[in-house]
């Protein structure tokens, strides 16, 4: 169950940036009150799961989802770059993300 909370609580991560980015520096209103939401939501779950989880695990898992979410949402609905070395890069994220909660490193 931590680690679910871990994994929602990368995926908001991923909302907190993308809105972060689209509140221009705090001066769009709805954005910005998406950002806190979402970051509130996000410190919230992981908060929750360091009850039973190692700190540096679940802290990795957690940004490792949030760096790899944002950077796959800013290609495909930001126009950024989507050059092989990135994709390459945001893949060994993932995979690291996976290792981490396959070693069993939570029990």
């Amino acid at each position: 169950m931590a680690w679910a909370l871990v994994i929602l609580a990368g995926l908001l991560e991923t909302g907190f940036a993308i809105n972060l980015k689209l509140s221009h520096g705090f001066t769009r209103l709805w954005p910005t009150i998406s950002f806190c939401a979402f970051a509130l939501g996000s410190f919230g779950l992981l908060t929750l799961s360091l009850k039973s989880l190692p700190v540096g695990s679940a802290y990795a898992v957690w940004t490792g989802i949030g760096a790899a979410g944002t950077a796959i949402y800013g290609i495909a609905f930001l126009d950024e770059s989507g050059s092989t070395l990135k994709l390459v890069s945001i893949s060994l994220v993932i995979a690291g993300v996976v290792g981490l909660q396959l070693s069993g490193s939570g029990h």
